[in-house]
């Protein structure tokens, strides 16, 4: 797919040094996103025995409701962010998300920590489109999945710094004094970010033409729904984020009560193995997906789908062995291998639309992952086992993430029909783009 060569990508107001700078601090951003989406993983158990919480409401605290208003904010937030300044959206996202982390440590019942929660999600919905939006202008088509992959490490940072830092925190202060540790920098950071980063000019890869193109909601929506693989890669990545959501968000938990650790080395432990795994899955996965689909853009869909099909096998051992060392060990396998979707995904997805569509694109894929991976997978999983407790009692959680892990095993074949749809709707691609 041949890209034109515009005036602005001479623009040499943003060399490569100002665009390795904005990737560092956008990346660093996305990690305080998680950091205060992901603190609650490691904090809900002493949670639960405060508040005397079901497993099915922590799946409601940590996931649904959460990822509904994350949702709901997302998209009129992305067609925002398609027209505005995107450094100044996400600097005031960052603010809201980093305040209302600090407000939690605050709630003294239920229904207040839910409604700061809801509050952190509707921060965290200005966040990542408006930052893939610019990435896609800092880096050339050929370098987007690197680059998105390198910015969506900071999930896998930002699980890291929230287990040790929550675990630590909870285990020396308490639970409440962990939030509070964690979200005031933010609002810091959100500083930094407004002074420092640069906003790269809009469509710096595309034509003029396509540049200044500015597509309506209806519009971008009709755009996407007429390629097949979007679509089929939207689901494959939703289920995909059901297994790592509906598994991950019981970790702590599953460590705490199947393995009788304690909450600051289950913090540790899953820092290592299971951030470290992501960051790695999830670097590997653009970084490859970007040298593969030099010959075939295949791959940025097959990558995924032959990762999946080995992480799964690999998921029995990890969740069914009575050894710790075996279960960590697969633990940072199985990581790492359903990690390295995203960065192929929204590379595949921003080449397949125009600039002014990016940021939107960005928002409708997140909407599928969230609300099936984010916003079904912790509550499927709490459901279940809440439900198997007169089957299995204390082993219960264990076969409801083994469960779970079951039901979103059908991605893999999602990301393969994908990519047999990906070159003719590329080829679609070339002629819609060309139109504007």
């Amino acid at each position: 797919m041949s890209i034109p060569t515009p005036a602005q990508a001479s623009d040499n107001t943003i060399s490569p040094r100002v665009a390795g700078y904005g990737l560092f601090m956008l990346t660093l951003v996305y990690a305080f996103n998680f950091v205060d989406r992901q603190i609650l993983v490691i904090l809900q158990e002493p949670i639960k025995v405060e508040m005397g919480l079901s497993d099915a409401q922590l799946g409601l605290l940590s996931g649904f409701s959460f990822a509904l208003v994350y949702i709901t904010a997302g998209i009129p937030i992305a067609y925002w962010a398609d027209r505005s300044n995107r450094r100044n959206i996400i600097a005031g996202a960052l603010t809201v998300w980093s305040g209302m982390t600090a407000l939690s440590g605050l709630a003294q019942n239920y229904s207040q920590l839910l409604l700061a929660r809801i509050g952190v999600g509707i921060g965290e919905a200005g966040g990542s489109p408006p930052a893939h939006s610019m990435i896609s202008d800092y880096y050339p088509p050929a370098k987007r999945g690197t680059a998105l992959a390198i910015y969506s490490t900071g999930v896998h940072v930002g699980v890291l710094l929230g287990f040790v830092l929550g675990g630590l925190l909870a285990q020396a202060y308490g639970w409440r004094i962990a939030f509070m540790g964690v979200g005031i920098p933010g609002i810091l950071l959100a500083i930094i970010l407004v002074l420092t980063v640069r906003e790269p000019p809009r469509g710096r890869w595309e034509s003029a033409e396509q540049a200044a193109y500015k597509p309506d909601l209806k519009e971008t929506l009709a755009t996407l729904s007429s390629y097949r693989s979007f679509r089929y890669l939207a689901i494959a990545g939703g289920l995909t984020a059901f297994v790592g959501y509906g598994t991950g968000n019981f970790a702590p938990s599953f460590m705490v009560r199947n393995h009788g650790l304690e909450v600051g080395e289950v913090g540790i432990i899953l820092a290592i193995f299971g951030g470290g795994g992501g960051m790695l899955g999830t670097f590997l996965g653009g970084f490859l997906a970007d040298k593969l689909g030099v010959k075939d853009k295949r791959w940025y869909l097959w990558l995924p789908a032959i990762a999946g099909a080995l992480a799964l096998p690999l998921g029995f051992p990890y969740l069914l062995s009575s050894d710790t060392t075996v279960v960590i060990g697969f633990l940072f396998v199985v990581t790492i291998m359903i990690n390295t979707y995203l960065g192929p995904l929204l590379a595949i997805s921003h080449t397949l639309v125009p600039p002014a569509m990016r940021s939107l694109t960005s928002a409708v894929l997140f909407f599928v992952l969230n609300i099936i991976g984010l916003g079904l997978g912790p509550l499927t999983t709490g459901l279940l086992s809440d439900f198997y407790v007169p089957y299995f009692g204390q082993e219960s959680l264990r076969y409801a993430m083994l469960t779970t892990a079951v039901i979103g095993s059908p991605a893999v074949l999602l990301f393969f029909l994908a990519a047999r749809h990906l070159p003719e709707d590329l080829a679609k691609s070339v002629v819609n783009n060309a139109r504007h």
